[in-house]
């Protein structure tokens, strides 16, 4: 790779860290290319982008932006990594997951570190914390469900309440 190469792969992935809030580095050592091309097509239906780079320049990509927010991220570059990037805070973890059910290999790849906001998850084993976050939408459909629950119960007993009175004040047939 020419220094030119190296600084255009470096000024690609600025982008990409810049463009999206979160972020997987996952070691897909050991996966064939076969397998490899069945997950980048796991990740392009579900709007993730899988992206192999060289340690080293992830490395320096990062710290063009001389933000704290990096800084563990560090530790986890090593191997061969490939990077998630998604603006679903959850929808790598689920591709993993599905991709490791569906295969030989049941623990490959493993993740290394995930970056979602600020917040830094370390290691294969947050995988699974990592697919029960809830997404933006989510949590806005159960604050909504919470805040639709007092108003149905008060209509419910308005609306009893009401129907009693009226079957109460009815006439009756004679």
């Amino acid at each position: 790779m020419t220094p030119a190469q190296k600084n255009e792969a470096i000024e690609v992935l600025k982008g990409k860290f810049t463009q999206y809030s979160n972020f997987y580095i996952t070691n897909t050592e050991s996966l064939t290319v076969e397998q490899v091309s069945k997950l980048r097509g796991l990740c392009f239906e579900k709007n993730v982008e899988l992206k192999v780079a060289k340690n080293t320049l992830i490395k320096k990509a990062l710290e063009s932006f001389n933000d704290e927010k990096y800084a563990g991220v560090y530790e986890s570059l090593h191997g061969v990594t490939a990077l998630m990037f998604s603006d679903s805070p959850k929808e790598p973890a689920m591709i993993l997951t599905s991709f490791r059910k569906g295969g030989a290999t049941k623990e490959r790849p493993t993740l290394k570190a995930a970056l979602i906001g600020t917040d830094l998850f370390t290691g294969d084993n947050q995988l699974v914390a990592l697919t029960q976050i809830k997404t933006k939408n989510e949590l806005i459909g159960e604050v909504i469900g919470l805040l639709q629950s007092p108003a149905k119960r008060v209509l419910a007993a308005l609306l009893h309440h009401h129907e009693g009175k009226a079957e109460a004040t009815a006439p009756a047939e004679a």
